[in-house]
């Protein structure tokens, strides 16, 4: 694996839950603080650049406090970065055949799935009603920040 996780446990986060936890002007802002609650966060670079499109295009920041603000949060001690290869390129293309997902709602669970991830947290109503995704004997558990 390459990682230095060691024994800790780690929530993957999804981009509908990054932003607002980053963006204190964001709607859901007070419900994203949650994530403080947890002490370890995984991420990939689908959720970072997704976030980064949402901040700049949609909430209107500065790109360049964009790309410092993502760039902090993925040099955190607690934020695990995790890299994506071929493998869950394809793992992520077989659980859009297998669940009516997204591409890269898709490429996001398969990344986490390969990392070992147990849960994502995330607003998407598509997601937590599937509540978890199993694949090949691993299993995804979904929920919103509410259930941290």
């Amino acid at each position: 694996m390459g990682d230095s996780r060691g024994d800790k446990e780690y929530l993957g986060v999804d981009t509908n839950v990054l932003v607002p936890f980053l963006d204190k002007q964001h709607p859901d802002h007070s419900e994203a603080k949650e994530l403080l609650s947890f002490p370890n966060t995984a991420t990939n670079p689908t959720v970072i650049h997704e976030a980064y499109h949402t901040l700049v295009y949609a909430q209107k920041w500065d790109r360049k406090e964009a790309m410092n603000t993502l760039n902090d949060y993925i040099n955190l001690d607690t934020t695990l970065f995790l890299n994506q290869t071929k493998e869950i390129t394809k793992l992520g293309l077989y659980i859009g055949l297998e669940y009516p997902l997204g591409g890269r709602d898709c490429l996001i669970m398969a990344n986490f799935l390969s990392n070992r991830i147990e849960q994502i947290v995330t607003f998407d109503k598509a997601l937590l009603d599937l509540e978890k995704l199993t694949i090949d004997g691993r299993t995804l558990g979904i929920i919103a920040p509410r259930d941290i």
